[in-house]
């Protein structure tokens, strides 16, 4: 085993200690009773919950329109964070114009924006990939501004001899300089937007895993609920481990 295998392994094992610890404490507490099984259900129920939405299909279904949602509202948000970041991170008059705006903007929550994107989409899916994306954009849209913002000086100044028009300046110094700042956004707002896309379809009554979970909840089916929130949890750690992949990949140049 090399050396970072043994690294890899050595984190793993206090998080797998810590999950298993989780678990018995849910089987003593139901089926100890500590709590009405009404409100929290056994481990093997909410597994055989679980096991039959997927083999019925309809839980499966209904993952897949979360997960496109929560996708489609992510890349939205990456474009646009992206696009914005550069552009006020190169452009000392589009960041005297936007930033005052987008400061005020950005402390909204995105539930806060929820009832104009009801007033101007209706209880639609637009509205649900509007709010995702809203949401989504920020924490990509600050990352590039702070990886623009830690160029590297004598890079900049190179540019300026070179005379380099403002969109190769972006696409061969800034983007990949600002790399992995961008990438850790992309990571953060991916948690972002599945947040958001379940949100937005509890409130907005679209298919998905958000609707399912709330009819749960409201008809006492708790198994069913667990099973759902199970099932969001492994969406966020399937999606968030596929990305963290992808970006060691990407900066394995960083690497000695």
């Amino acid at each position: 085993m090399n050396r970072v295998n043994r690294v890899a392994w050595r984190d793993t094992v206090p998080s797998l200690l810590v999950l298993a610890a989780l678990l018995a404490l849910w089987w003593l507490a139901s089926h100890g009773q500590w709590v009405s099984r009404v409100f929290l259900p056994t481990p093997e129920a909410t597994l055989a919950s679980l096991r039959e939405g997927l083999a019925g299909g309809e839980l499966l279904q209904q993952t897949g329109q979360t997960v496109l949602r929560m996708l489609q509202g992510w890349l939205l948000a990456c474009v646009a964070g992206v696009a914005l970041g550069a552009l006020i991170g190169i452009s000392p008059a589009a960041r005297g114009w936007l930033q005052p705006m987008l400061e005020f903007v950005r402390p909204l929550p995105a539930s806060a924006v929820m009832p104009l994107a009801i007033s101007i989409f209706g209880l639609g899916p637009n509205m649900v990939l509007f709010v995702v994306a809203f949401g989504a954009m920020w924490p990509v849209l600050l990352a590039t501004l702070h990886g623009f913002a830690h160029v590297e000086p004598r890079l900049r100044e190179v540019a300026a001899a070179l005379q380099l028009p403002a969109l190769d300046f972006v696409r061969k110094v800034g983007l990949p300089s600002a790399l992995p700042d961008v990438l850790a956004g992309m990571r953060l707002s991916l948690t972002v937007s599945l947040i958001v896309a379940v949100v937005g379809e509890m409130i907005a009554s679209q298919p998905g895993l958000g609707q399912a979970v709330l009819l749960a909840a409201r008809s006492f089916r708790a198994s069913e609920l667990f099973a759902g929130i199970v099932l969001l949890g492994l969406v966020g750690f399937a999606a968030n481990a596929l990305l963290a992949a992808a970006e060691r990949r990407l900066l394995r140049w960083q690497r000695p």
